[in-house]
């Protein structure tokens, strides 16, 4: 078993913005009539408040739930050693400022007209709290540590895991 480091506030934060920005994309699910709804989406930033960022179309049904039901779960999940939850509120801006500091090229893809499509809206999510799994010592010692497991019959585990608060 790994070990357990429940993290609040600063150290949450960096867990936070660590694992978001390097797995980059999660799904993204949302809640009508009680039931999850999942899609696969590019953060596209972490404020130093903790606060996610993301890109979506104004008349999505990802926007529309969020106007019925502000709730929403982040899930990540990065190779077979990161995993990163996130329970929170979501809120849509078209503010113009944001979109230009969020853009990127790839957007262009969703938003033909560029950083001025009409479509584009803003999901700011701050969450409430979550739970992450990561390795200790990066992939290749957790790799040779599972081999040596399997040579020794002895635990392996390189994981640290624990809750994350506000």
């Amino acid at each position: 078993m790994g070990d357990t480091k429940n993290l609040g506030q600063q150290k949450a934060l960096k867990e936070i913005q660590s694992l978001a920005e390097e797995i980059k994309t999660c799904m993204f699910c949302t809640y009508r009539a009680g039931k999850l709804k999942s899609r696969p989406m590019s953060v596209q930033q972490v404020d130093d408040e903790g606060n996610l960022w993301f890109l979506s179309d104004r008349n999505s049904d990802k926007n529309q739930e969020i106007k019925e039901d502000s709730n929403v779960e982040l899930l990540f999940a990065g190779g077979k050693e990161q995993y990163l939850a996130l329970h929170g509120n979501a809120e849509i801006s078209f503010d113009k400022t944001k979109i230009k500091e969020l853009w990127n090229p790839i957007a262009k893809v969703w938003f033909t007209e560029g950083v001025d499509d009409p479509a584009i809206s803003v999901i700011k999510i701050t969450y409430d709290d979550g739970y992450y799994w990561d390795t200790k010592h990066g992939h290749m010692v957790s790799l040779l540590k599972m081999l040596k497991s399997l040579v020794t019959g002895t635990s392996g585990d390189d994981g640290i895991e624990g809750s994350l608060k506000k």
